[in-house]
């Protein structure tokens, strides 16, 4: 909306919507124009003064004064353009300053500044008009050779009139004295267009060491310079214009810029691409661009709303306000338009936003497919987009009727088939045969003002007599601020979180294009899709025209973001912390700053505890090799450790010394686990057995031997103990715990679950429904426990994978490999949904809630706050790399380092 605002048309009676769309504006002269038939003695009386504008396909007089109409002349329409050679009084018109336009059409508008439908008067007609300051050759040579283009054919004509524009623009140099400091270093300077909707205004962009600077050729902008400091961006975007990433728009922040947004447009690729590389190599430019993954992390969390998540993927998809042709599109999300109370509890209300806009009529749909059958090649369902320069303009009518006209060719639709009310526009979208529009972000932000007829124009009367007025609304709504609020309040809803997932399929994801698109009934004309012609390749420049005009009316599909499903939203039902702040993380824990656990089996009290501090409480080193796995038994006030030098270790944390070194294998142990008893302890090692030792008596209980490889993890819940090896089995064991009237009871086999590569992590749900591996090829894969199947796997990494965890609500997988990267994979789609390169190699990770834990290679632990998608805390735990870490239910943590040592950290607790 702002952008219209912004364009200042409302503030001046002359701007380029009054010429055809993309067309030029090159300069002006002030003028006194003639009207034909007067006699001698009125001509002077009542001769107008005013501006004549140049155009490219047309000349535009604009009269100073306001009761006359601005005239424009079409020059493929005029008939004869020359000096006026007539025997016009001498006082009146000087020799070499006057010229004569004849034309058989001619366009008035604006006449008293209202904003009208354009009235065209035909007929034979010559214009004079006699120049003020400048002489004849300075304005008709010019004017002649336009009038020469407009006589060829559209893209003969296209090209001559750019052989001109490069012509004169090659001749203009940037006006240094517009720098804003003398010490600026020019870095480059290249020709862009500045594109606003419908409207092309070309000028030379130059880029210093502290600014960027936008001069038009000609004199219609507010400013004679745009200036843009290059601290001030906070966004700089590459995006497809007219189907060709040539343009880049640049946003700032709003204070401190008169110029807060500014798209352009270049000729070729590579000059776009030169800019944005030297803009972003400034000093000065410090953009924090927010990755695609990190966002759609937070709008599963809650962080962000819908809305600004659907805003965000139209950004990053080419959308923008600039560009009619791609405008942001919103989804329909209510069909309820009747009722005195907008139900947002009843799934009713809603529309079915797993279907696109065509399909939600199962009759339309199926006369729409039965026609698809028998089409030739490139087929295509619908005739018409979901979003056109004509759908948004027909929603803004109200606002910006001079786009209207600019776009309709001077006039505004039948009133019958304007915006009139909400609920005749959703019946014609569910049953018009070629109507398939969605929304925009209009419906979902501000206060509704473009369906306010403010009456600043007469659009018509309807045939039930009804003059256009204001939008009906819906019985639910008060008014207009009402209704946006509640629209908003109903893409907010816990319906829509729930299902908008399925409507990003269809427009941004993996059924926008191809098979899974005729699939899910969403194929649209071929000229829509981004990649589905080059126009640079095309030789014939009529063929080319046609094309670039059909680009323009048909609408363009968004940029494909995915191509695999969109992670569904984790709704508060299904995610009771969503939008807690999580550096506020409130766990019902007792704060043991000291490790003091004499009371651990009363009841706890909420506490807050604050991740963005970790204190170490403690440090031992009693191992010769590299520690590979730590536990703590709170119990029994001890640590347990395993290490490759194969010994087993148990430290008293009370009396902080060694209690035991137990040499359980010949080789190394590769991890342990203490029974909730604490009085067993299992260790899995490299000699392929797996131990089962007693802390109580001091010996080994058993040795299982379990694998044909080394047994890399292990995991015990449920009486299920879980081994995995590096032979590329996983198997479950039934290990009852211990009693005291039984006593240890051997495991006994129960299943394996085999893989192609090694496997060298995994995890399993707190319900033992789910169990995922990790490979050492950096596959994942998603097992059954209720069948012991396989249901799905995926490539997570490029590399060994180090460490996997399962998150709270068992929706997502988080990986760490060898490859530095941190990932959080879908568990039911395998959707990507963040990725963070660490820089390092991520050995081993913790999780509790959505805090996710990361120990490196180079030693440091890193804190994450997953929901938020940010780093809160990271520190030096070690020396050398983290190899393991453990997280106690009470947020104690346990790292373990290659340099042999343990340590005990706990966050701060208010």
């Amino acid at each position: 909306m702002a952008i219209f605002q912004s364009h200042g048309i409302h503030n001046e009676r002359f701007s380029l919507l009054l010429l055809e769309p993309g067309e030029i504006y090159f300069e002006d002269f002030s003028v006194y124009y003639y009207p034909q038939h007067q006699n001698d003695e009125d001509i002077n009386k009542n001769r107008q003064r005013g501006h004549l504008k140049i155009c490219s396909k047309s000349v535009v007089f604009v009269p100073k004064e306001e009761q006359f109409p601005i005239l424009k002349i079409s020059l493929k329409n005029s008939t004869n353009i020359e000096e006026y050679s007539g025997d016009l009084h001498s006082r009146l018109v000087l020799k070499d300053k006057a010229l004569i336009i004849s034309s058989n059409v001619c366009t008035e508008m604006k006449k008293d500044s209202i904003i009208t439908p354009y009235v065209f008067k035909k007929g034979e007609k010559s214009h004079m008009f006699s120049l003020n300051y400048v002489t004849i050759d300075d304005c008709l040579p010019l004017i002649c050779q336009l009038h020469r283009a407009s006589t060829l054919p559209p893209a003969d004509q296209n090209t001559m009139i750019g052989a001109i524009v490069m012509s004169r623009q090659s001749r203009v140099k940037f006006n240094t004295s517009w720098l804003d400091d003398l010490y600026e270093k020019v870095e480059l300077q290249c020709q862009a267009d500045k594109i606003m909707p419908l409207v092309t205004n070309p000028g030379r962009v130059m880029v210093t060491t502290s600014r960027l600077y936008f001069q038009p050729f000609n004199n219609v902008e507010r400013s004679p310079v745009i200036k843009v400091r290059l601290k001030d961006i906070v966004s700089l975007m590459k995006r497809r214009f007219l189907l060709k990433q040539i343009g880049l728009e640049i946003k700032c922040s709003e204070h401190g810029t008169s110029q807060p947004h500014l798209y352009l447009a270049f000729k070729t690729r590579d000059d776009r691409d030169a800019l944005y590389d030297k803009i972003m190599s400034q000093p000065e430019v410090n953009l924090q661009m927010p990755d695609q993954k990190d966002m759609t992390m937070k709008w599963q969390n809650g962080v962000i709303s819908n809305y600004d998540y659907l805003m965000y993927l139209n950004s990053v998809a080419d959308r923008s306000f600039f560009d009619l042709t791609q405008y942001p599109v919103m989804p329909w999300v209510i069909q309820d338009f009747t009722s005195e109370q907008l139900d947002l509890e009843n799934a009713e209300t809603f529309r079915d936003l797993s279907k696109p806009i065509g399909a939600l009529n199962p009759e339309r749909l199926e006369r729409m497919k039965e026609r698809y059958i028998d089409m030739p090649e490139p087929k295509f369902l619908y005739g018409s987009h979901y979003s056109t320069p004509g759908y948004v303009l027909f929603y803004l009518a109200r606002l910006v009727p001079e786009y209207v006209l600019c776009l309709q060719n001077g006039k505004f639709d039948q009133p019958d088939r304007m915006f009139n009310s909400l609920w005749e526009v959703w019946q014609n979208c569910l049953n018009g045969a070629a109507d398939f529009k969605e929304l925009i972000p209009e419906f979902f932000d501000g206060n509704g003002e473009y369906m306010i007829n403010s009456g600043v124009c007469n659009f018509g009367v309807r045939q039930d007599g009804r003059p256009i007025g204001n939008v009906d609304l819906p019985p639910w709504a008060k008014d207009s601020r009402d209704f946006i609020k509640k629209m908003r309040e109903a893409l907010e809803c816990e319906y829509v979180s729930r299902h908008l997932h399925e409507w990003i399929d269809l427009v941004f994801g993996h059924k926008q294009r191809g098979e899974e698109a005729e699939k899910a009934d969403n194929v649209f004309y071929y000229l829509t899709y981004e990649g589905s012609i080059d126009l640079d390749s095309i030789k014939d420049p009529n063929e080319r025209a046609c094309m670039e005009i059909q680009i323009m009316e048909f609408g363009q599909v968004p940029k494909q973001l995915l191509t695999t499903p969109h992670p569904a939203r984790f709704t508060s039902k299904e995610h009771p912390h969503e939008r807690e702040n999580l550096q506020q993380l409130i766990t019902h824990v007792q704060e043991t700053p000291s490790l003091d656990t004499d009371n651990v089996e009363e009841e706890t009290v909420p506490q807050t505890v604050d991740f963005t501090h970790m204190h170490k409480l403690l440090t031992f080193s009693k191992h010769k090799d590299t520690i590979t796995d730590v536990k703590l038994c709170l119990k029994k006030k001890m640590a347990f450790s395993v290490s490759q030098d194969s010994l087993l270790k148990l430290y008293s944390l009370e009396e902080q010394r060694q209690l035991r070194s137990v040499t359980v294998a010949n080789m190394a142990l590769s991890s342990c686990i203490v029974m909730p008893d604490c009085k067993t302890v299992i260790c899995g090692a490299w000699d392929n057995n797996v131990y089962f030792y007693s802390v109580e008596y001091g010996n080994i209980l058993d040795t299982l031997h379990a694998h044909d490889d080394a047994v890399i993890t292990i995991y015990w819940r449920n009486d299920l103990l879980f081994t995995a090896s590096w032979d590329s089995t996983v198997k479950l064991w039934q290990l009852p715990c211990p009693s005291a009237d039984e006593g240890f009871i051997a495991a006994e086999y129960f299943v394996q679950l085999d893989h192609d590569h090694g496997v060298s992590d995994l995890a399993v749900d707190e319900n033992c429904d789910i169990l995922v591996s990790a490979t050492r090829e950096g596959q994942l894969y998603v097992w059954d426990l209720q069948k012991y199947a396989l249901k799905n796997v995926f490539q997570a990494h490029e590399d060994v994978i180090n460490a996997i965890r399962l998150d709270q609500g068992c929706n997502k997988i988080v990986s760490c490999g060898a490859d530095s990267y941190l990932r959080i994979i879908d568990l039911v789609s395998g959707t990507e949904i963040f990725v963070k390169d660490i820089k390092e190699v991520v050995l081993c990770l913790a999780m509790v809630n959505n805090i996710v834990i990361l120990g490196t290679s180079r030693g440091w632990v890193q804190v994450w706050d997953m929901e938020k998608v940010q780093m809160l805390h990271q520190f030096e735990a070690h020396k050398g790399a983290v190899t393991c870490l453990h997280m106690t239910d009470d947020m104690h943590l346990l790292s373990g380092s290659e340099d042999r040592s343990v340590c005990v950290w706990k966050p701060s607790i208010k």
